[in-house]
């Protein structure tokens, strides 16, 4: 039988002069009564595996995997994303760096085409367990993410980068019905600018030619390593952490690698406005 290991990130501290305790994995120090179990004989079950044969020891181990403070490893296990399947799409330089932190974490990562994300947006091969990633090292032309905003309508999760200018903005993972897409950002960034129609026009492609700066080998790395966080976020939801990263908009500045985030909500739809003589004087 898998012995308990203490969960990733706690620990127990030995206080001198003092009673033990528990540092869990948010940080936390919470008093250890071990109560006539042997502390270095649990100490050694909960780190190093060691085979408990002692009651108590038995019994405090247990406590600690009922407060979520110790596992029970399974060989067979693998990262958090296996079984997850990552469709990439976009710029080589910031999509190859994100490749590699996923399939690290067990997920299968393919690169796609905007025609079978079309598909997928229509439904067709829909799957839970996918999610489409779309990274740009330029800001998005007018309409190429279009079709992927209702891929969550499908059941197919849809998280996305681009960069204007200096700054690299990374979007809310969208997996259901009523999240945050790319159509939302740009309404929530139009409605919090005075210089909502010069932003317009830079989206419509009204400017001059893109220069850069193009993001390093630091600054890929930086936004590869947030987007995994929010794909293991998907994939693994802890209480609470789940729905705030499906409503967080960064900012990365790619001149210092200053990250700054936002909140944002979806936009609800709207009636249109009645036409001229549709209705009563």
């Amino acid at each position: 039988m898998t012995s308990s290991r203490l969960a990733p990130g706690a620990g127990i501290v030995t206080v001198p002069g003092g009673r033990p305790a528990v540092r869990t994995a948010e940080g936390e120090f919470l008093h250890l009564d071990t109560g006539t179990a042997d502390l270095a004989v649990l100490t050694r079950h909960l780190v190093g595996g060691e085979a408990a044969s002692d009651a108590e020891v038995v019994r405090v181990a247990a406590a600690f995997e009922r407060e979520g403070h110790a596992v029970r490893p399974d060989p067979e296990e693998g990262g958090a994303l296996t079984g997850r399947t990552v469709l990439l799409l976009g710029d080589a330089r910031l999509t190859g760096p994100l490749a590699r932190y996923a399939a690290a974490e067990g997920a299968r990562t393919r690169h796609a085409t905007p025609e079978h994300v079309g598909r997928l947006a229509d439904g067709e091969g829909a799957d839970a367990s996918t999610v489409v990633v779309w990274c740009l090292d330029e800001p998005v032309p007018p309409g190429l993410w279009d079709a992927a905003d209702r891929l969550p309508a499908h059941g197919t999760a849809w998280l996305r980068c681009h960069r204007e200018g200096a700054h690299l903005w990374t979007e809310p993972l969208a997996a259901a019905p009523g999240d945050v897409t790319s159509a939302h950002v740009r309404l929530r960034r139009l409605a919090a600018t005075s210089a909502h129609r010069q932003l317009a026009a830079y989206w419509a492609g009204h400017r001059t030619p893109d220069n850069g700066p193009h993001p390093g080998e630091a600054a890929c790395a930086l936004v590869a390593a947030l987007l995994t966080a929010d794909l293991l976020a998907w994939a693994a939801p802890s209480p609470g952490s789940g729905l705030p990263a499906r409503r967080r908009l960064r900012r990365v500045d790619l001149r210092d690698l200053t990250v700054t985030e936002h909140s944002v909500l979806p936009v609800p739809p709207v009636a249109p406005l009645p036409g001229r003589g549709s209705g009563p004087a």
